[in-house]
């Protein structure tokens, strides 16, 4: 699969070698387009072609129009002589010109960008290169030898004006490609380089790419994209001082390529043949490889060195393919591509199960956070070092959806989603002040209400894990322990639990220490794959010195379900009409209500003594009040003043 070949490719000079076709990002850039006269040789006419590059002028090859524009049908099969340098090109009909750009003709050259690569390609047209390995003019430029690309483009455009040649330009926006590691402009030049087949296998990655699953499943396009973009086998092969070295040693004698046995890692550049002699003619002098691997040659091996592929193949047969790949968006094009290339070619699968795309963490003004961008920068210590990383780990969960969607990041949301740690450590030192021992307990409706939510949470969690949305997880369990459980359910509860003057049964006293505890237990194990040290040391501290993380995933209980869960949003509405009541006439809530009776909907009539002892309500009433001169609190709610 692996081939060594001369080949047109994308080339850095700042970095000083070839890189990939998904090493390749791309900018807007403002540039000049310039309107050049060009003398067609037959008819000796002037005719017009825009480029944002004259300094490829003397790699032009042919000039072509589109077939349907009428305006340069009678230059077909006619030719155009290049300014500057004087050699004849054809001009002919092709589809890849657009009449509504520049004037309609495009000069095709050796390689001002990709198409020019297609075209020369398609037409079968030899190029003449005009940049060399550092990024300046080679010998066929001329005059302009030497110079650097930018400073050719400047000169050619000055003797060009000189001549008379330059008609106008204009400004004009443009997709410029450029190195995704140094950010500089790539050229396309002619280098020697190691291939690894890719093109003759694009409908099978199509076809296995269907053997994965996709959170979300639109991600899977960017891959579907990628994989139908490729036009040229990966080349593999990089001139950079640090990487993994590739592994051969070429015979001085006949050019053998000798591959070392597996086993150890070689730096052929420093090291001896570990041969004696050329298997092929015998001679003993061998030259080492100095180039290196693309990065993702082994980083694309991920999958197969955690399964253990060249140290325990019956653990890697048992359990490949790999359950899961999570990874930004912004690598699918190299990272997963070429893991499943390489996947394909060794093994004829896919090489995971599911498949986790996520989009970027971004700054308050929406721009991704990265290391190269120090204007974005957030430094992880120093979120840890003032919010703990627990805090860092929560915000994650509950800043938004990264699997659909960017989400945002500063000191200020982190401090915000941090305060749920602070209720929930709360919440875990009221309720160890309760016992455990609740083996002969009854529970009351209020009890079996909020149990049959807990049943409905365990749904919703297990769902968000299993979709590797973890947003809507850590949501539904912050939602859950501080809007329902904490700030109703424990408040109404609270009296029972103490039962102080002993007005409740001891049954159902201990049903609220069992329905306390048993809530937050749950709420600790599905919180813990999202928040693991708080939650372990909740778990140590107040159940058991097992750790949390050894236990197993909670589990819908039938015994839990329970009509009662249908009075939760009436049994909410009710306590935040007391409660407004109570601070518009300046009342502590947990003052008695200063009225002769309150009027309650009649649904509610189960969880009348929790109600009663939670509001401190003299006389309860569950029914429309027929009398007139009562205060509104909400719909269903009245007090008799």
């Amino acid at each position: 699969f692996i081939y060594e070949d001369e080949k047109t490719t994308n080339y850095c000079p700042v970095c000083g070698t070839t890189i990939s076709d998904a090493e390749v990002e791309y900018e807007e850039e403002e540039t000049n387009l310039n309107y050049i006269k060009f003398k067609v040789k037959e008819s000796g006419e002037d005719t017009i072609i825009a480029t944002t590059r004259p300094e490829l002028l003397c790699s032009c090859r042919i000039v072509i129009f589109n077939p349907e524009d009428e305006r340069y049908h009678h230059l077909e099969g006619k030719h155009a002589i290049v300014p500057i340098y004087g050699h004849e090109v054809p001009i002919e009909p092709h589809p890849y010109a657009k009449p509504d750009f520049g004037s309609g003709l495009v000069m095709i050259c050796s390689f001002g960008d990709y198409s020019d690569v297609r075209i020369l390609r398609e037409l079968n047209i030899e190029p003449i290169y005009a940049i060399d390995e550092k990024g300046r003019m080679n010998e066929n430029a001329g005059k302009y030898q030497g110079l650097t690309v930018t400073e050719a483009r400047k000169k050619i455009i000055q003797d060009l004006k000189a001549e008379g040649k330059i008609v106008k330009t204009e400004r004009i926006k443009q997709r410029r490609p450029i190195c995704w590691r140094s950010k500089n402009p790539i050229e396309f030049v002619p280098m020697k380089e190691y291939y690894l087949k890719q093109v003759e296998f694009k409908d099978e990655i199509l076809r296995i790419t269907d053997e994965m699953k996709f959170f979300a499943s639109e991600s899977k396009q960017i891959l579907i994209d990628w994989i139908n973009s490729v036009g040229i086998d990966w080349v593999i092969s990089r001139r950079r001082f640090y990487g993994t070295e590739i592994p051969l040693w070429y015979c001085e004698g006949c050019g053998y390529v000798y591959v070392p046995e597996p086993g150890r890692y070689y730096q052929p550049w420093k090291e001896r043949a570990p041969i004696e002699k050329c298997p092929r003619c015998g001679a003993t002098k061998f030259r080492g490889e100095d180039r290196t691997f693309d990065t993702w040659f082994d980083s694309s091996t991920s999958e197969v060195y955690i399964l253990g592929y060249l140290w325990d193949k019956e653990f890697f047969k048992r359990n490949f393919p790999c359950s899961l790949r999570p990874q930004g968006k912004e690598i699918v094009r190299n990272w997963l591509y070429f893991t499943m290339l390489k996947s394909y070619l060794l093994f004829g699968k896919a090489p995971f199960m599911n498949v986790w795309i996520h989009m970027h963490v971004v700054d308050e003004e929406g721009r991704k956070i990265s290391k190269s961008r120090p204007e974005t920068w957030i430094d992880p210590q120093d979120v840890i070092k003032r919010f703990g990383a627990e805090a860092f780990r929560i915000w994650s969960g509950l800043e938004g959806n990264i699997t659909r969607g960017d989400i945002r990041c500063s000191f200020e949301r982190i401090e915000g989603t941090s305060k749920f740690l602070t209720k929930l450590w709360n919440i875990a030192r009221f309720i160890s002040s309760f016992p455990r021992d609740y083996e002969d307990y009854e529970l009351a409706a209020l009890d079996r209400m909020i149990l049959g939510r807990l049943n409905d949470l365990i749904s919703e969690c297990k769902i968000g894990y299993e979709e590797m949305n973890v947003f809507a997880t850590a949501t539904a369990i912050r939602t859950f322990t501080w809007n329902v459980f904490a700030d109703h359910y424990i408040e109404a509860v609270k009296s029972r639990a103490y039962n102080r003057n002993g007005i409740f049964d001891p049954k159902l006293q201990r049903g609220a220490w069992y329905t306390l505890h048993t809530v937050l237990m749950t709420i600790l194990k599905l919180l813990a794959p999202i928040a693991p040290f708080i939650t372990e040391k909740i778990w140590l501290e107040v159940y058991t010195n097992e750790s949390i993380h050894l236990q197993r995933f909670p589990e819908r209980r039938v015994e839990w379900k329970s009509d009662m869960v249908n009075l939760l949003q009436r049994f909410i509405d009710f306590n935040n009409a007391i409660w407004r009541y109570k601070k518009s006439k300046g009342i502590a809530l947990s003052q008695k209500l200063p009225v002769r009776r309150v009027y309650a909907p009649a649904e509610l009539e189960p969880l009348r003594d929790d109600l009663k002892s939670m509001h401190r309500i003299v006389d309860l009433q569950f029914q429309i009040p027929e009398n007139k001169e009562v205060r509104k609190l909400s719909a269903e709610v009245f007090v008799e003043e």
